[in-house]
């Protein structure tokens, strides 16, 4: 699942990491623009069903929590850098 995040973050120019809990959920942090983060919980909540996703995630999305917060200065002035914890 990890993989699939990052390769949606990156698309829409965010930047941040995903990693997987010990109780078997997908913790996501992204910074970026609000519009790309609010577009990045909604192809999680859609589960990859939009039909402008090519691929879908590598399992199910059972429940999307999101919690906003302040930027921690993850964006690189390189580019987004999204990674896989």
């Amino acid at each position: 699942m990890r993989w699939w995040v990052r390769s949606r973050a990156l698309a829409l120019g965010l930047s941040g990491w995903a990693r997987n809990l010990d109780d078997g959920r997908v913790e996501v942090v992204a910074e970026g623009p609000k519009s790309a983060c609010e577009a990045l919980l909604d192809t999680l909540r859609d589960g990859g069903n939009s039909r402008r996703i090519e691929v879908g995630p590598p399992g199910r999305i059972e429940s999307v929590v999101e919690r906003w917060s302040d930027a921690r200065g993850l964006a690189d002035p390189d580019g987004p850098r999204f990674v896989e914890r």
